[in-house]
């Protein structure tokens, strides 16, 4: 916030203080004013307003026991009165005092604000660069660097995007549960970047990212939305272990995996069987299988590959891509040896692998059933059914 420079006279704790009460709740109190206000820049005017009022007021008055409701309480208030002063129209409904007790619902205000800017109205890269702005509260700067674009043309996004849910008339909601599994995969995919954006470059995003994903797994426990939390849970899990203490890149098999968080894999990996039960799975899900497969192992040598390549072998076919292909014949080298990569019949050999005792006792997921369920035409699953594993479902890894 840069409160420092522009706050004469308050204590330098203090101001540490609003600047802390600002990372963990501007995004929180700025999608509870939108929900009040109906308009996303009035909204960010009345945070910022909010904001300047606490750091004139708290020094004498004292922080408030509610920090968040009296931070959105104050910006409503401050709206109204830059409405009432502009002549512009005021609804009934915002001149209506809101009690701190209204706001306790402040989950739901966020997931409206995550749905409304992923809207099918926006186009794709819109849903995404709005939603890391308004929600995860990521600058422009940032937002291109996940782009890979530049900053004026994220700018030009957003704006757009603003003008497009003002004019249209996008209601400022959570979509009803039929509509949510259409809505569900824009969502999905912006709270992986948010992830992906702090796991490199900023870890309060990332921890942003999983409380996103816990706030999206509440409200709508579907498989892939379990998978997504579980994927981001344990790959978090090895973030101490990640650097090294000259801050270089430690690949997995060269990490101390002693330094992983054990609550995060246990987590992750119940995560993974609860939606692995459904016998629905999809890419977020099965990328997070393969990342418990990988934690389960107590050392590189005891990584399940035989596992591992029949997951990317399942994750290929739902959802091809050059990554999963390097991937895929990465886990071939490793199982088979660096020729093993090159065999062009890599699914039946690991069909006949799985029949083995040793693979029986070890990790067991419903791949046939689960993709029968996946949403493919009948004729690709009836050119690839005979080849998929057999397997029982039950506990994804056996302790």
């Amino acid at each position: 916030m840069g409160l420092g420079r522009s706050a004469p006279g308050v204590g330098q704790d203090l101001i540490d203080t609003i600047e802390s009460v600002y990372r963990a709740e501007s995004r929180r109190v700025l999608a509870t004013l939108i929900r009040l206000l109906g308009d996303f820049d009035l909204a960010e005017e009345a945070l910022q307003e909010a904001f300047a009022a606490a750091v004139e007021k708290w020094p004498t008055e004292g922080i408030p026991s509610n920090p968040r409701a009296w931070l959105v309480s104050t910006g409503r208030f401050k709206a109204i009165d830059r409405l009432r002063r502009s002549q512009r129209e005021v609804s009934e409904e915002h001149d209506v005092p809101q009690a701190a007790a209204e706001y306790k619902e402040v989950a739901d205000d966020e997931l409206r604000l995550i749905f409304t800017c992923c809207h099918p109205a926006l186009s794709p890269d819109a849903q995404v660069a709005l939603t890391l702005r308004e929600v995860c509260g990521l600058t422009t700067e940032e937002i291109a660097r996940a782009f890979l674009t530049t900053a004026p043309t994220v700018a030009q996004r957003i704006v757009r995007a603003k003008g497009k849910i003002k004019g249209a008339g996008i209601p400022y909601e959570v979509p009803a549960l039929s509509d949510l599994p259409e809505r569900l995969d824009a969502v999905l995919r912006v709270v992986y970047l948010v992830f992906n954006e702090g796991y490199r470059f900023r870890h309060d995003l990332s921890g942003e990212a999983i409380r996103l994903g816990r706030l999206l797994a509440e409200l709508l426990p579907d498989p892939e939305v379990l998978g997504l939390l579980a994927l981001m849970l344990l790959h978090d899990s090895r973030r101490a272990a990640r650097l090294s203490v000259e801050g270089d890149i430690v690949l997995l098999e060269e990490q101390d995996r002693s330094l992983w968080d054990r609550d995060e894999i246990a987590e992750g990996v119940a995560l993974v069987e609860r939606a692995l039960a459904s016998r629905r799975v999809g890419p977020y899900l099965l990328q997070a299988a393969i990342a418990a497969v990988h934690a389960d192992a107590t050392s590189p040598a005891k990584t399940d590959w035989y596992e591992i390549v029949g997951l990317y072998d399942v994750l290929l076919r739902m959802d091809p891509s050059p990554v999963v292909e390097l991937n895929r014949a990465a886990a071939i080298a490793m199982r088979d040896g660096p020729a093993g990569c090159c065999r062009r019949h890599a699914m039946a050999s690991s069909t006949l692998l799985l029949s083995s005792s040793r693979r029986q006792r070890r990790l067991r997921l419903p791949w046939r059933d689960a993709y029968n369920s996946h949403s493919i035409g009948s004729s690709a699953r009836k050119r690839t059914n005979n080849r998929l594993p057999r397997l029982v479902p039950g506990s994804l890894v056996k302790r």
